[in-house]
């Protein structure tokens, strides 16, 4: 039985550890993700689940019927407790946790280590500790043969910017919201940077046009207003 990896859409980015340096962050799926895949994947009549207390701690068993054999074959694993809803958190973990052991999502077990920097990310000092308000969001991932993660892209959803990047990331299409984000920013700079430069570029390909056929001088040597300018005349807006 072979599971499909996930997709960006399916994976999350929680907050795990904070400083006024930044944040780390940690990828994982729900509940929800485990079940779809498993009814695409194996079919909503051939697999079941159910709990069983053993002293303190909640099991789930994920049974997945084999067809060939003619048998239902069990893998369980143990929840933890939920910070809000202690038996439904561990209902939900353990249920994950045992889809993990049939193999869904197992590749999130390959992420690189996630740190977010202070400036891609807002840091703010409550009664001595750090924390944020910050939501992130997965754009882009990709996978190697072993199925090892070796591209990434997570998105800061509270200040509308790129947050992360890892891997080769040049053949993944720049959204247009990525491009607008941070205009307002962008404009009160005196040259782009050298990441601004790499998004005019794809922009530019994803357009059909050369950059030397839309700028007269080198990128480079742009101003944040004329970043803003390209770009909107790029996608057609006046």
């Amino acid at each position: 039985m072979k599971f499909r990896r996930l997709n960006a859409n399916e994976i999350d980015a929680r907050v795990s550890t904070i400083s006024e340096k930044g944040c780390s962050l940690l990828l994982y799926k729900d509940a929800r993700v485990d079940q779809n895949i498993l009814d695409e994947t194996v079919g909503p009549e051939y697999w079941k689940r159910s709990h069983q207390l053993i002293g303190n701690n909640l099991y789930c068993t994920v049974s997945i019927y084999n067809k060939e054999l003619g048998v239902w074959v069990d893998k369980q694993d143990v929840g933890t407790e939920s910070y809000t809803e202690k038996e439904k958190g561990q209902a939900s973990d353990s249920f994950k946790r045992a889809c993990f052991n049939w193999g869904i999502g197992r590749e999130l077990y390959t992420a690189p280590f996630i740190w977010v920097k202070a400036g891609d990310v807002k840091i703010e000092d409550k009664n001595g500790k750090s924390t944020t308000y910050d939501t992130f969001s997965v754009r882009d991932i990709g996978y190697d043969n072993d199925g090892n993660i070796n591209r990434l892209k997570i998105y800061n959803e509270k200040q509308k910017k790129v947050a992360y990047i890892y891997g080769k990331t040049d053949s993944t299409p720049i959204t247009e919201e990525e491009q607008f984000d941070n205009q307002v920013e962008k404009s009160n700079k005196s040259t782009i940077s050298k990441k601004d430069q790499e998004i005019l570029r794809r922009v530019c390909e994803n357009k059909g046009y050369k950059v030397e056929d839309i700028f007269t001088k080198p990128l480079s040597e742009l101003t944040g207003e004329e970043y803003v300018t390209a770009l909107n005349k790029l996608n057609g807006v006046k």
